[in-house]
């Protein structure tokens, strides 16, 4: 939920309270979003022993190639972004209406993502410490410790979005469907370049992909891509899949739309061309299913449920590869056949559930740091709000970089072109929430 979220309030009062003109679909998408991206790193996480007897964990993808193609379906993180965009506009608006400004709406918007995130790495930062000084930084812990952190590309992204929401919001305004005309050419050049042996530039897509596929969220914010119909839905669907296809097959770009261990090219990580018409093909879809979907949110359960669900989905997120490894250390030793055999499918229900109910514990531990706090309307310096929203991106992109495996032996990785550590890393993030922060006006200001 967004803005009408209220801190202890039931899901059933929430939902009672719903506003008769709330876009419900939008909240469906985010819970949905999420539920399959957590859902598909479960069943894509299979631990391997290697020569030396030591454990590791690798993608069920690399050791099924048969089955990328699904991913064609299931990478659904192009929808949280769409979503994302719509919730930026519609937040921006009411702050707009109270009188905000830039500094009022990157420090909400942020914070909402940080409490959260930052109760996560100080656990991840206290076991690391702890396994480290016990001398057991090694073997599947060491996998956990850089892997569980990994799915924070997404938040950076995400946090780096929110800082530039305000003035992409002011171009969709005058420019319309240019901008993400000129994102995607944009991103075709770099993708140009990265074949042409610059790989480097491709770090450029992170950005310019998903900053298309969130203006795309603007035209739902504003009803263009609802009043488009079925035609325009089926055009986007059509035409999406219709260049997956084309540049998976006959272009350089893998079939899988995530990354898979021994790939060359990802087209996730950065993005890639194929994950832009990937994207398009599923906004296309979601618009196509949209009709029924709010006819059958109208239930007052099924409401009451997505309620629920809104208000657990990024503790969730944050926790569930945690729970994964909580199940693999529980389950090791123990065997289902080769992945992609009847006897490894036959245990995946099982799987599923054991990795659903450690999260779900983990989730009535950590839920209290994910409620929203009512947006301020405060004096704060959108150039001050600006650089420590920009702090925070890089320092969670270089947390998801480098992981925590490895802390005290100064373990580094590579972020954009710089070099950084876990420590700095966080020192980031911590440097950025306090410029972020600001004394709020007088109560009638607010």
């Amino acid at each position: 939920m967004t803005s009408t979220t209220v801190p202890g309030a039931s899901a059933a009062s929430l939902a009672a309270a719903t506003p008769p003109g709330r876009d419900r679909y939008v909240d469906l998408l985010r819970v949905a979003s999420l539920g399959v991206v957590i859902a598909g790193h479960w069943l894509m996480a299979v631990p391997v022993t290697g020569a030396d007897g030591g454990t590791r964990v690798t993608n069920v993808l690399a050791l099924v190639p048969r089955l990328q193609p699904i991913t064609w379906l299931l990478q659904v993180m192009p929808v949280f972004f769409l979503v994302g965009g719509f919730a930026h506009a519609t937040a921006l608006a009411s702050i707009r209406r109270r009188g905000g400004g830039y500094a009022d709406f990157t420090r909400s918007r942020t914070a909402r993502l940080l409490r959260p995130t930052a109760v996560f790495l100080a656990v991840w930062l206290a076991l690391a410490l702890g396994v480290a000084l016990a001398g057991q930084d090694q073997g599947l812990v060491r996998v956990a410790l850089r892997t569980a952190v990994q799915p924070l590309w997404f938040l950076a992204v995400y946090l780096g979005l929110v800082a530039l929401a305000p003035a992409m919001w002011r171009l969709h305004e005058r420019f319309g469907a240019k901008v993400p005309v000129l994102l995607l050419a944009v991103a075709i050049a770099v993708d140009v370049l990265r074949f042409a042996g610059h790989p480097q530039i491709a770090v450029l897509n992170l950005l310019v992909v998903w900053a298309g596929v969130h203006q795309l969220g603007f035209f739902y914010a504003d009803g263009t891509l609802q009043r488009g119909g079925r035609r325009l839905a089926l055009l986007l669907a059509g035409g999406g899949i219709g260049a997956v296809l084309l540049l998976t097959t006959v272009g350089p770009y893998p079939v899988s739309m995530v990354g898979v261990p021994g790939e060359t090219v990802s087209n996730m990580s950065p993005p890639t061309v194929a994950l832009a018409a990937h994207a398009v093909w599923l906004i296309g879809l979601v618009l196509l299913v949209r009709k029924p979907a709010t006819r059958l949110l109208r239930r007052a359960r099924v409401w009451q449920a997505v309620v629920a669900a809104n208000g657990l989905a990024m503790t969730a997120f944050l926790w569930h590869l945690t729970a994964a490894f909580v199940v693999l250390v529980a389950a090791r030793g123990l065997t289902a056949g080769a992945p992609g055999s009847a006897g490894w499918w036959a245990t995946r229900p099982l799987w599923l559930a054991a990795a659903a109910l450690v999260t779900a514990v983990l989730v009535l531990v950590f839920r209290r740091f994910d409620t929203p706090r009512p947006t301020e309307i405060t004096a704060g310096s959108a150039a001050r709000a600006a650089v420590g929203a920009t702090m925070c991106t890089l320092g969670v992109l270089g947390v998801s970089v480098v992981g925590f495996g490895g802390l005290l032996e100064g373990r580094t990785a590579t972020l954009l072109v710089v070099p950084v550590t876990a420590p700095l890393a966080l020192a980031l993030v911590a440097l950025g929430a306090s410029l972020l922060r600001a004394a709020p006006l007088s109560a009638g200001r607010r």
